[in-house]
């Protein structure tokens, strides 16, 4: 059974900085796409950035946050700098076969995990 395990969320004072990981099993992910995504409450889910041979970042977070993925421990990393109340939103971990910037491509979704930036 896959599986995508996010962990790292928190509460963090604007400015501060948050590192999340996504632990996948259940498959070899060496070959796909690993991606966040994030949704604030009443919005829709919002593409966050993607890592497979390079990194992409939506333009609101690019500069400030950082993809980064170890295949040896099937594990995906989310670094978080300068984080702003804007921020604020569930994070999820998802995994798929193709390169994109919308949740309908990505096959596999962890849970999500909280993070709120406010002081």
């Amino acid at each position: 059974q896959v599986q995508l395990v996010e962990s790292g969320g928190g509460l963090v004072q604007p400015g501060g900085s948050l590192w999340l990981s996504c632990v996948a099993s259940g498959r070899n992910f060496r070959n796909y796409v690993m991606a966040w995504f994030r949704q604030a409450p009443g919005q829709e889910r919002e593409y966050v950035g993607r890592m497979l041979w390079s990194t992409d970042y939506a333009d609101s977070v690019k500069g400030r946050f950082t993809i980064s993925r170890d295949d040896a421990q099937n594990t995906v990393y989310l670094q978080m700098n300068d984080l702003r109340p804007e921020d604020t939103a569930v994070y999820y971990c998802a995994s798929g076969p193709r390169m994109s910037r919308y949740a309908e491509n990505y096959t596999y979704w962890g849970q999500g995990t909280q993070v709120t930036v406010s002081s």
